[in-house]
């Protein structure tokens, strides 16, 4: 039986490996896709693609590792181990240079530019398998093991909150650290404490003494049963609602910096308060609100929080003005409103899914969670948002000589009024859900 209580230690924990498991993922949807940008190529194609087979690869990870952490009956090593060779991939990364790859295949300018490409490709998507092994898989269901429904909003909260924070970590922070040092030594430095967590964990972490032995490498499939489908139909409605609010999101965040930094003209600094500024008070926002999920019905909370979060797309949208002192304001302003609803709608629907898991199969449910959470988002949601891109063909400022592997467009404003759209159709699905939860709880 869990416990009714989260002690000192399970906090930290938390905090410790979700925040630096946040900032890693951070570091990969906002800088790996910069990083290319800006040191490879300026080709949205391949940041497009980037994200995309990343989001496969984390699916298909969790799905054999959630399933192997339950088989084990262990969460400690997956998290400690994985956290290891996670730092270890990040590192390395930011070592992939075309010069790096021309001098070691004595290839011409044009072909190493197009290895350069798919190296950048498969080492992200190496480094999502170890990343989803520890965190999407193991620490997840970690996190499902130690909570009970009493207390599982406030968690939950929490849990949200972190992207946020290392949002502003990565987007201000590392921003002006990779002007002083580069992005060799920001992913250097980045992957040390990732590794250095992962062992930390090696000597602070336990888990769940209630966690026991359970099921076979067939349950790998275990969520795509029928029979698992009819028996929790609440989960799986949350699940899709998890998905069309993913979709939105992959919509524009893979895009948002360099949005920032081409079409709006921010510098380093100006994004970095813009972004600071939204994340700090929409965070400090969220911490009451999600703590009013633990005593209200955390589906009807979804009203607001999908309200709130297309509501600030659309003004994202409509941000063009000539002055920039009113357009950092109100961008600002829009990007606040959007956080809110962001982080809300994040904890609401995590809290959800945790409270709809079946005990004792958190493993083996993270693979489906991935599927709805990561793999559609991620697939379809930067497939519309470059579809926007290449649609408005806005050309890339001072691009200079251009090389024929290039894009030559930025993201275009379009991306928030679509991510806007689809951000209403959570609204529609609520009610779907409030009808299932009733009927669940009738039988």
């Amino acid at each position: 039986m869990k416990k009714a209580f989260f002690t000192r230690r399970h906090w930290l924990v938390l905090l410790l490996f979700g925040l630096v498991g946040q900032i890693a993922w951070s570091v990969e949807n906002m800088y790996f896709n910069l990083f290319v940008f800006e040191t490879v190529a300026p080709d949205l194609d391949t940041v497009t693609l980037m994200v995309q087979l990343s989001g496969v690869a984390a699916t298909v990870t969790t799905l054999v590792a959630g399933t192997f952490s339950d088989k084990c009956g262990n969460r400690r090593s997956f998290i400690s181990i994985g956290y290891l060779i996670w730092g270890v991939t990040v590192a390395i990364f930011g070592m992939i240079s075309t010069e790096r790859v021309a001098a070691l295949t004595g290839t011409d300018a044009a072909r190493a530019l197009a290895l350069t490409l798919g190296i950048t490709v498969a080492a992200d998507c190496v480094m999502t398998v170890f990343g989803s092994t520890a965190n999407d898989a193991a620490f997840n269901a970690w996190v499902t093991d130690n909570t009970a429904a009493s207390f599982r909003g406030k968690v939950e909260g929490v849990l949200s909150i972190l992207p946020l924070i290392a949002m502003l970590i990565v987007a201000g922070g590392f921003g002006m650290l990779v002007e002083g040092i580069g992005y060799q030594g920001l992913f250097l430095g980045l992957g040390a404490v990732i590794s250095l967590c992962g062992l930390a964990g090696l000597f602070f972490l336990q888990d769940s003494a209630a966690l026991e032995k359970k099921g076979s490498l067939s349950d790998i499939v275990y969520g795509f049963r029928p029979g698992v489908i009819r028996q929790n139909p609440a989960l799986y409605v949350t699940l899709l609602i998890v998905g069309v609010y993913g979709v939105a999101c992959q919509i524009f965040m893979p895009y948002l910096i360099i949005y920032m930094k081409t079409y709006l003209g921010f510098s380093v600094l100006e994004y970095s308060v813009v972004f600071g500024a939204a994340i700090l008070i929409g965070a400090g926002i969220n911490l009451p609100l999600t703590a009013l999920s633990d005593r209200h019905s955390k589906a009807r909370l979804l009203y607001p929080a999908a309200g709130a979060l297309a509501l600030g797309l659309f003004f994202m949208y409509l941000c063009r003005f000539s002055s920039k002192t009113v357009l950092l304001l109100v961008f600002g302003g829009a990007g606040l409103l959007m956080i809110t609803g962001y982080i809300f709608v994040s904890a609401l629907c995590g809290a959800l899914v945790r409270d709809y898991t079946p005990v004792g199969d958190a493993g083996k449910l993270q693979g489906i969670r991935m599927i709805f959470s990561v793999l559609i988002p991620m697939l379809v949601g930067p497939m519309i948002g470059n579809a926007i891109n290449k649609a408005a063909n806005i050309p890339l400022p001072d691009l200079g000589s251009a090389d024929v592997m290039t894009t030559e467009y930025i993201p275009a404003p379009g991306i928030f009024l679509a991510a806007a759209l689809t951000a209403l159709v959570v609204l529609a699905l609520v009610p779907v859900l409030l009808h299932v939860q009733k009927m669940q709880k009738e039988q």
